[in-house]
């Protein structure tokens, strides 16, 4: 018996007719403020899974893992579930940090989708992934900007790890396609508070655009701050990471000239998105968390977890990896299919409009400047 977090009075044990799903999600930390959200969204299409019988005939059960928590301690703590037989797959969103410790522990054991939006690169068997990547979701945004709003000289603001790192070296060579270029680049610890050091650097350079790449509450202070210090009357912003619990948090006076790319926002008016809003009211109540881009990831994890799981006809990760690219399933972001480990989506670009986001157009992979 095992019990999956010392917080709980649940205890967990293998059991032959559940699957289980170790769901890795923020508890704490920057990415806490939006951890909920994941939470009920993944929980909504667990419970649409079993209605429609489960998966190989058997009740798919998710059992919650603080992905705020160090990597390390993420990490053992999964394997530990894996080793134990309680769980025969991994989903959900948390930091690229906590994938790269995670995935060599458990990927060639069980399958493991991973929601969250990164830094491209990732080919470990059996690690699956739903979200964004700078190539199709930062660079067209910029090559937009860079036509529209006249950007050309970037500043980059990040916390202190493997995806903001990664992403703005992208950034780089985006900026020199556009004719810019990025002219400074500052990165914090998670958890950061004073920007004041930053907000002035970013006063004294002649960009033009700030490139956020925050997790959480972090973004939020720092969109607060950038504000009260005056430069959301020069600067406009650009984040990859931002969602609706995000915006909330920031309030409307922070979010001034504020851009946000991503496959999914809550205020697009299309039939899938309006039908998983509507599952989502009906179960959780109109006063639920919002389900934006980030949490929504975590409804899409359970969805193509529970697709691979079908079209293998087995949990053995190697026959799951053989028909990977076979598969597809249809969810808020549209019917979606693998490739190469990556879904493909549609990647849109919005801008900041009080508390919510008036998506502004759909961004083609190959845009180019005219």
């Amino acid at each position: 018996m095992f019990r999956h977090d010392p917080r709980s009075a649940e205890w967990f044990t293998a059991d032959d007719s559940v699957l289980g799903v170790a769901l890795v999600f923020p508890l704490q930390g920057p990415a806490g403020i939006f951890g909920p959200a994941c939470e009920l969204c993944a929980r909504l299409a667990a419970e649409e899974v079993n209605r429609a019988g489960g998966v190989l005939g058997r009740e798919l059960r998710l059992l919650p893992v603080d992905g705020g928590a160090p990597p390390r301690e993420v990490a053992e703590h999964v394997e530990a579930l894996v080793e134990l037989g309680v769980v025969q797959g991994v989903t959900g969103w948390h930091i690229s940090s906590v994938r790269q410790a995670l995935a060599p522990r458990v990927a060639h054991r069980v399958p493991y989708v991973y929601t969250a939006l990164y830094e491209g690169g990732e080919h470990t068997a059996g690690v699956f992934l739903t979200s964004e990547t700078p190539r199709d979701q930062l660079r067209p945004a910029m090559v937009l900007l860079a036509h529209e709003r006249r950007v050309r000289r970037w500043f980059v603001v990040g916390n202190d790890y493997v995806w903001p790192r990664r992403t703005a070296r992208a950034a780089h060579a985006y900026a020199r396609e556009c004719g810019g270029r990025i002219g400074g680049e500052v990165y914090l610890p998670l958890g950061s508070h004073d920007f004041e050091p930053v907000l002035r650097r970013i006063e004294r350079s002649d960009a033009d655009a700030v490139l956020m790449l925050l997790v959480g509450s972090d973004a939020v202070r720092f969109n607060r701050a950038f504000a009260e210090f005056g430069l959301h009357a020069r600067c406009l912003r650009l984040s990859t990471l931002m969602d609706e619990n995000m915006l909330l948090a920031s309030g409307p006076a922070a979010t001034h000239d504020l851009y946000s790319t991503a496959g999914f926002f809550a205020s697009l008016a299309n039939r899938d998105t309006l039908d998983f809003h509507g599952r989502y009211a009906d179960r959780y109540g109109v006063e639920a968390p919002a389900p934006g881009s980030l949490g929504e990831s975590c409804y899409e994890g359970v969805l193509l977890l529970a697709a691979l799981l079908r079209r293998a006809g087995t949990v053995d990760v190697a026959a799951i990896g053989a028909t990977a690219d076979q598969v597809s399933y249809e969810g808020p972001r549209g019917l979606l299919r693998l490739r190469g480990g990556h879904v493909r989506q549609r990647i849109y670009l919005a801008r900041a409009d009080g508390l919510d986001f008036d998506v502004l157009t759909e961004l083609a992979p190959g845009i180019r400047l005219p």
